[in-house]
C-alpha cells in the first residue's frame, strides 16, 4: 500500500472508530474526538508527543476566536431570554393574529430570538409559549410548537455566532458577516417552508392531540411580569452585531484598504467587537433600564453559560482532531487531487457532515468532524466561496436527526409526541430544511458564480 492509500485508509478508519466510539459505546463527544485525534496521530507515525502537540495546537487554534464569539453570545442570549425579552418579542409577534397567522408569526419570533442563543436553551425557555398560545388558539400543540422548532434550529444551524458555523467560520477562514448575510438569505425562506409551510401540509398527520394542562413545561402568565421590557430595545440587542457586522463588510468593499474608514469597517465586521457592543446594550437597556439590579442582571447572563463548558470543549477537540489530519498530510492529498473531481465541492461538504450527522446525532460534532475534511477543498478551489462552504457544511449537519441526537428527545417529551410523530414531524423538518439549505447555497452560488 503506498503513502497516499495508507492516509486514506488511516483518515477514513479514524472517522470510523470516531464514530462507533460516540454511537456504540456512548463515549463523550469530547473525550472521543481526543482520543481518535491522538490515535490516528500515533497510528500515522506522528509520535506520541509530537501528536499531542498537534492536537494541543489544534485545540488552541479552534477556540481563540470561536470561543470569545460563543461566549459573548451565550451572555446576550441569557440576557434576552432572562429579562423577559424574548417574550416580548414573542407576544409582539403573535399579538391577536387570526390563528392562520400564528404560525407565521411565532417562526418568525423564534428565528429572531434564536440567533445570540443556543436551540437547547432557546427551545426550554420557549416551550410554555408554545402551550399558551395552543390553549389561546385552541389548536393542537404541534400547529405552534413545529414552525417555533424550525424557526430556531435554522438560526442554530446556519446563522453565527452559532457554535457549529462559528467553527466553520474559523476553519475556512469566511467573512463572518458575508456568511450571516448568505445564511439569511436562505434561512429566511428555509424557516417559513421547513416551518408554517411544512406544518399546515402535514397537520393532518400530526396525530393525537397532546394535553395541553400537562407536560414538562411550568405554568405561564403573559401578563405578569414584574421587570416590562420595550419592545424595541430587545429587537436590537438581537439585531445589533447581524447588522454591525453587515455593515462592515459592505463597508470594507466600498473603502480603500488602509484608510481610517476602513479600519472603523474591520472594527464593525469583527464578531467579537459586534457581540460586545450588543452584549453591553442589553446589559444596561433590557437589565438596568427595566428595573434589574447587577446581581439579577449578573445571573440571568451566567444561567446561559452552564451548557457552554461541554460544547467548548468538543469544539477545542474538533480543532485538535482536524489538526491531526493535517499533521498526516490528509489535506495536501485532498488539495492535490480534488482539483480534477468533477463533484461540486458545496454538495460533497453537504453530503460528507450530513452522513456524520444521521451517523453521531450531534450537528455541532459532524460540522466539527467535517470541517477537518472538507477545509482542503477551498485550497484546492480558489474560486470557491468559503462563506458558502460554511453553509454547506452547516446545512448537511441538520440533515435526519434521530434517535441519536439529544433534541429529537427533547422535542419528543416537551411536546409529549410518540416516537412515530417525532419522526414524521422533527426529523422530517430538519430533513427538508437540510434540503432547502444546500439548495439556497447552490442557487447563490450560480448567481455569483
Amino acid at each position: 500500500m503506498n503513502n497516499e492509500l495508507l492516509t486514506l485508509a488511516l483518515a477514513a478508519g479514524a472517522i470510523v472508530v470516531l464514530i462507533l466510539l460516540i454511537t456504540r459505546f456512548k463515549l463523550n463527544p469530547f473525550l472521543a474526538l481526543t482520543l481518535t485525534a491522538l490515535g490516528l496521530g500515533i497510528a500515522a507515525g506522528v509520535g506520541a508527543n509530537d501528536s499531542i502537540e498537534h492536537f494541543a495546537k489544534g485545540f488552541g487554534a479552534a477556540l481563540a476566536k470561536t470561543g470569545p464569539v460563543i461566549g459573548l453570545g451565550t451572555l446576550l442570549g441569557g440576557i434576552l431570554l432572562g429579562s423577559g425579552g424574548a417574550d416580548r418579542i414573542a407576544n409582539a409577534f403573535i399579538g391577536k393574529r387570526p390563528v392562520q397567522y400564528v404560525p407565521y408569526a411565532v417562526c418568525a419570533a423564534a428565528l429572531l430570538i434564536g440567533m445570540p442563543h443556543l436551540f437547547d436553551v432557546s427551545f426550554i425557555m420557549l416551550a410554555p409559549l408554545v402551550y399558551t398560545v395552543a390553549k389561546r388558539t385552541h389548536t393542537h400543540l404541534l400547529y405552534i410548537g413545529l414552525p417555533l422548532a424550525a424557526g430556531l434550529y435554522t438560526s442554530h444551524g446556519l446563522l453565527p455566532p452559532h457554535p457549529a458555523p462559528m467553527l466553520a467560520v474559523t476553519a475556512y477562514h469566511a467573512n463572518t458577516g458575508l456568511t450571516i448575510f448568505y445564511g439569511l438569505l436562505i434561512g429566511i425562506p428555509a424557516a417559513l417552508l421547513t416551518g408554517p409551510v411544512f406544518t399546515k401540509l402535514i397537520a393532518p398527520w400530526f396525530g393525537p392531540a397532546p394535553d395541553l394542562t400537562s407536560g414538562p413545561v411550568g405554568t405561564r402568565d403573559d401578563s405578569a411580569t414584574a421587570n416590562p421590557v420595550g419592545l424595541l430595545p430587545a429587537i436590537v440587542a438581537v439585531l445589533l452585531p447581524p447588522g454591525l457586522m453587515l455593515i462592515g463588510t459592505l463597508g470594507m468593499a466600498f473603502t480603500v484598504k488602509g484608510t481610517l474608514a476602513y479600519s472603523v469597517y474591520t472594527g464593525l465586521n469583527n464578531p467579537i467587537l459586534s457581540l460586545l457592543a450588543a452584549v453591553i446594550f442589553a446589559f444596561f437597556a433590557l437589565g438596568l433600564r427595566s428595573g434589574f439590579d447587577l446581581g439579577q442582571v449578573g445571573k440571568m447572563a451566567n444561567k446561559g453559560l452552564a451548557p457552554l463548558g461541554a460544547i467548548l470543549l468538543i469544539l477545542g477537540a474538533g480543532g485538535g482532531f482536524k489538526q491531526m489530519l493535517s499533521a498526516i498530510e490528509l489535506d495536501q492529498l485532498i488539495t492535490h487531487h480534488a482539483s480534477g473531481w468533477l463533484i461540486n465541492p458545496l454538495i460533497l461538504a453537504w453530503g460528507i457532515a450530513a452522513l456524520l450527522r444521521i451517523c453521531i446525532g450531534s450537528a455541532t460534532v459532524a460540522t466539527v468532524a467535517a470541517t477537518g475534511i472538507v477545509a482542503p477543498f477551498a485550497l484546492a478551489n480558489p474560486g470557491l466561496s468559503p462563506e458558502l462552504l460554511v453553509l454547506a457544511t452547516a446545512s448537511g449537519a441538520v440533515m435526519l436527526s434521530h434517535v441519536n441526537d439529544s433534541g429529537f428527545w427533547l422535542f419528543k417529551e416537551y411536546f409529549q409526541l410518540s416516537v412515530a410523530q417525532t419522526f414524521r414531524t422533527w426529523t422530517l423538518m430538519l430533513c427538508l430544511q437540510s434540503l432547502v439549505g444546500l439548495i439556497g447555497v447552490l442557487t447563490i452560488e450560480a448567481v455569483i458564480g
